[in-house]
């Protein structure tokens, strides 16, 4: 049995609001940042109501948690990283063309995450639970990581003498959110040129 239309209106404005909630306060992080930002400021933002934004998301800290899981999937869908075609798609593909499948699809992730998780790392200095949020999203990265190096060592095209456990480590170091930001915000480059830097960099170092 389905719902009422009023019932399908009402989710979607719901729905609505809370991605314009959710908009106003990536602003005002990136912008300001996370301490700098008030929940009365995102709800002005936003031009909701402030008991609105604390009825919906309760804590700053759970609109930031969401907002990161958000912009890291790209999408509202409860499905993982590897879950997805791409993964798929890229782990099936030749050792080369998988760290370069790797680097186009974390090159369109931190296009949209890195401002946000730079303001986890800032705001996880003073806030334990943000710091914990932080360590969680770095071992995220490296668990997707320790995947895609584990298949290169099925494939046999790990260098001598390196592990896929450090190969996902230092797959970690080359493409950080940190490093992303730093060459295309501050140094000019464009996310074509950090993906054929990431690629290639991950290819020599890693690939027999």
């Amino acid at each position: 049995m389905t719902g009422s239309p009023k019932t399908g209106v009402r989710a979607a404005k719901a729905a609505a609001t809370r991605e314009r909630m959710l908009k106003a306060a990536r602003k005002l992080f990136t912008e300001g940042g996370y301490t700098a930002t008030t929940m009365q400021a995102i709800a002005a933002e936003a031009g909701v109501a402030v008991q609105t934004l604390y009825f919906t998301f309760d804590t700053k800290r759970a609109i930031l948690k969401e907002l990161l899981d958000i912009e890291i999937a790209g999408d509202t869908l409860p499905i993982a990283s590897l879950e997805r075609p791409w993964a798929d798609e890229a782990l099936a593909a030749p050792s080369a063309e998988m760290l370069r499948l790797l680097a186009v699809k974390t090159a369109e992730i931190h296009s949209r995450v890195a401002a946000v998780l730079e303001v986890v790392r800032s705001a996880a200095a003073t806030d334990p639970e943000i710091a914990e949020i932080w360590r969680t999203n770095i071992t995220q990265r490296h668990t997707v990581l320790a995947v895609f190096t584990g298949a290169l060592a099925a494939k046999g095209s790990l260098r001598p003498g390196v592990s896929p456990l450090r190969a996902a480590d230092t797959a970690l170091a080359i493409m950080t959110p940190e490093t992303f930001l730093l060459l295309t915000r501050d140094r000019g480059w464009s996310n074509e040129e950090w993906t054929e830097w990431a690629a290639d960099t991950l290819a020599r170092l890693l690939l027999q």
